[in-house]
């Protein structure tokens, strides 16, 4: 009983902990403001820098989310957006990993989808970069060559 009640307190200890050290690590404080939904990419639209074609897993892909006129009211000195994420009709068993553009990819996937999926969608804030053609970047991650179609749909951002 003792090394159970010892066990919880040093498991609440350690999660306080990193709790304390993220928030520690934060460049904020930010204020955050919402959007009315808005589709800044869509792969299954014509090909273009915010359309097609679908992701090719291993293939990074970058795109802008504060360019007109499809900024969707996120404007340039946004820190981070808010985005509704979705896969669509992945080929393979995968996963989704978002990221700031240029920045080094991180090995925490945001969606994890199982092939012939027809839709899966998660939530997440992603930091953006300053960079004036790219903000964000996205791979899809696949065991065998694969492909799949990604919507984001920005809900707010963070200044």
């Amino acid at each position: 009983m003792a090394k159970t009640i010892a066990l919880r307190f040093l498991l609440l200890a350690g999660a306080v902990g990193l709790l304390t050290a993220a928030t520690a690590e934060a460049a904020g404080p930010f204020q955050f403001f919402s959007v009315t939904p808005c589709r800044i990419v869509d792969t299954r639209n014509p090909t273009g820098v915010t359309g097609g074609p679908a992701l090719t897993s291993g293939a990074p892909r970058s795109f802008p989310i504060d360019v007109a006129p499809a900024a969707c009211g996120v404007p340039s000195t946004a820190k981070a957006a808010v985005l509704n994420v979705t896969l669509v009709a992945p080929t393979m068993d995968g996963f989704l990993l978002i990221w700031p553009f240029n920045t080094s990819m991180p090995v925490v996937s945001t969606i994890n989808a199982a092939a012939g999926d027809p839709a899966i969608a998660n939530g997440a804030i992603v930091p953006l970069t300053s960079d004036p053609s790219f903000n964000i970047s996205l791979v899809y991650g696949t065991a065998a060559p694969g492909t799949a179609h990604v919507i984001l749909d920005v809900t707010g951002y963070f200044q």
